[in-house]
């Protein structure tokens, strides 16, 4: 790795599933890296990455930032929380906002304050809303419609984020991704491997609906893409593989990446949003059965940028040791 750049990027999250991808990744740049964790946290295997020195408690608006950003020219701000307790609806807000609403300002507050020149925000589709039509993919000038607590946090901090940004002069760049998979990923994308893997039959195949997407490479990309491209500066971005799959194909995509059959069978989806209704998991069904899109034209038109991994070979990287078992045992003669 050659001599380091002057450019120093602040990253939280460092121990997230994101988190984690970009700061290798950063690691391998000339870029220098300051990546505090977590009390307790464990970094997902980068602890021998430079730049992963120190810790913070809670992120919340009172974190004190100020001790790492001497120096830091932009922040990557990837720390959030997705999942709360089970409560009540305003607990949930007040759960949420904590981290991902005032714990965001705060960072940012403190970074105008240090002289930070751009502050790059991972938020969530979700702010746009839950579902579109199929063929009528969320834009990234459409009018913000969140549907739950998570994404009414996101909104806020993005809402903040912008106005702190413009008072003090400093660039901002928020990133609205989909459903993020990779290797070890967890929630559901975990739980559709799981199915596949025990070979569940599911009632899926004439599902028809299209759903975006986005490989951890690929998002991981555009971030660093948006660290420094110009035309990045105070825009939003929706991110995603610009390769839409309906349920069955992310599914049938899966099974061919870890080299074990797809166990799809047909059933009328009314009947399956009937059935969910009665076991109290219709959320659930929205996200087999619905259509969530995303339009990233204006993200490549603007960056310059194309996803540089294909979504197969992405499903392909989260099971490289099932994908080889097979691809090894599919030249032995019978």
């Amino acid at each position: 790795m050659g001599k380091k750049s002057d450019m120093k990027i602040l990253l939280t999250g460092s121990s997230g599933f994101v988190g984690a991808a970009l700061a290798k990744s950063i690691a391998t740049t000339s870029f220098s890296l300051v990546a505090p964790t977590r009390s307790g946290s464990v970094a997902n295997n980068n602890s021998q990455i430079a730049g992963l020195v120190g810790t913070i408690d809670e992120i919340n608006a009172a974190t004190d930032w100020f001790r790492f950003l001497e120096g830091v020219e932009t922040i990557v701000h990837c720390a959030a929380v997705s999942e709360v307790a089970k409560n009540t609806d305003a607990k949930q807000l007040h759960d949420f906002r904590s981290v991902n609403t005032d714990g965001t300002l705060n960072l940012a507050r403190q970074a105008a304050l240090s002289g930070v020149k751009r502050f790059v925000f991972l938020s969530s589709i979700k702010v746009n809303g839950g579902s579109t039509g199929l063929g009528a993919p969320f834009m990234c000038d459409d009018s913000p419609l969140p549907v739950d607590a998570y994404g009414l946090s996101k909104l806020d901090a993005e809402t903040g984020l912008q106005e702190i940004a413009r008072e003090a002069g400093m660039e901002f760049v928020i990133i609205r991704p989909p459903l993020v998979y990779g290797p070890d990923v967890k929630g559901n994308f975990r739980v559709l491997v799981q199915l596949v893997e025990y070979g569940v039959p599911l009632p899926l195949s004439n599902i028809k609906n299209k759903r975006s997407f986005i490989g951890i490479d690929n998002l991981v990309d555009l971030i660093i893409a948006c660290t420094t491209h110009p035309k990045a500066a105070n825009r939003i971005f929706l991110a995603s593989d610009d390769d839409d799959l309906s349920t069955s194909e992310l599914l049938n995509g899966i099974a061919q990446a870890m080299g074990k059959p797809s166990r799809l069978f047909p059933c009328p989806k009314q009947v399956l949003v009937a059935a969910a209704k009665c076991v109290g998991k219709s959320a659930l069904a929205d996200k087999l059965l619905e259509s969530l899109q995303l339009d990233i034209s204006e993200t490549k038109r603007l960056l310059s940028w194309v996803p540089p991994v294909s979504v197969q070979d992405g499903l392909d990287r989260c099971f490289p040791k099932s994908r080889q078992l097979f691809e090894d045992s599919s030249k032995i003669s019978w």
